[in-house]
């Protein structure tokens, strides 16, 4: 703008200022053409494309985000149906345990025994999985689950696993009951 497109300006405006408003139609109008510049077709495609691949760029994260959260969601339902089976699962093992005991029953246990492993097959091609616990094994507060601490028998099963009372399991890679066991005290 020139020298005197500035005083223009600066007269218009003390002019408002002062309520002695003459407005001037053409001014008006070549102050108004010289500010709006239409964009150009360049200008307008390199726009609309990145508008496309920005737009793109959001539709891809939303299926990553989807898919993400479709997986997360097959592994919590079957967390759940597994946690409900895992008392029955016990109930089988304890039931095994006491038919041993029992030497009449030779045909009842290989029935039970039968029907036990089956259904933890079948738990266990569904990501199943069981947590190995010894006695002698270091003591883990994230595995396992210290349900009480007893003087140990011998030095080296001092803060150590000295009984399991149930076990723990893993889906996946996630713990979903904790083993509980005893710990020798130190």
């Amino acid at each position: 703008m020139s020298k005197d497109e500035y005083t223009k300006e600066d007269e218009l405006k003390d002019a408002i200022n002062n309520g002695d408003v003459e407005i001037n139609q053409e001014e008006v109008k070549n102050t108004d053409e010289k500010e709006v510049t239409e964009p150009t077709s360049e200008e307008l495609l390199q726009a609309e494309k990145d508008k496309y691949l920005r737009l793109f760029a959001e539709f891809e994260n939303y299926k990553k985000r989807t898919t993400k959260e479709r997986i997360e969601l097959f592994k919590t339902a079957n967390q759940e149906v597994m946690t409900v089976l895992l008392p029955i699962l016990d109930d089988f093992e304890r039931a095994l345990t006491h038919i041993d005991d029992d030497k009449e029953a030779e045909e009842l246990r290989k029935g039970v025994l039968l029907i036990y492993q089956k259904l933890l097959k079948t738990l266990e091609q569904k990501g199943l999985v069981a947590i190995e616990v010894k006695q002698g094994d270091d003591f883990d507060a994230d595995t396992h689950d210290a349900i009480t601490q007893i003087p140990a028998p011998s030095d080296d099963l001092k803060g150590k696993i000295i009984d399991c009372v149930e076990k723990g399991y893993k889906l996946g890679e996630k713990i979903i009951r904790h083993p509980k066991v005893v710990v020798g005290q130190a």
